[in-house]
């Protein structure tokens, strides 16, 4: 579970640079909020989940790490999405609800990470690896 979570970070990442480079070039500043979120959440965050689930396997081998990743990558794109749409007035109010599902998807996964962590991850596993 650990490379998948990696491998798509790392598209997030790259989504993130050309979102960067493509609000430079057309001084379009208006997406920051989404560009952020995308590389702190997309990028990031799913980095480091992918890198603590690489440390201790169980965890990301569990139930839990299995709800986490499909929460997280099934809401993170529909919170994405809402972000650029709220800045489109005419879908402002359909992005709202595309908010709040996709963020609730991913903040569940993201209280499902947590609680992973705490029953999963332990001292004893990193001497045996």
């Amino acid at each position: 579970m650990a490379s998948r979570w990696i491998k798509l970070a790392s598209l997030y990442f790259i989504t993130g640079i050309g979102l960067g480079l493509f609000m430079s070039a057309t001084i379009q500043l208006k997406w920051a909020a989404a560009h952020a979120h995308v590389n702190l959440v997309g990028w990031l965050s799913a980095a480091v989940i992918g890198l603590v689930y690489a440390t201790y396997p169980r965890a990301g081998r569990s139930v839990l790490g299995t709800w986490t990743f499909w929460l997280y990558q099934i809401g993170l794109p529909f919170l994405l999405a809402s972000m650029f749409m709220v800045q489109i007035p005419s879908t402002r109010g359909f992005a709202h609800v595309i908010t709040f599902s996709g963020g609730g998807a991913l903040a569940l996964g993201i209280v499902l990470f947590i609680v992973n962590v705490f029953m999963n991850v332990h001292d004893e596993d990193l001497r045996h690896t």
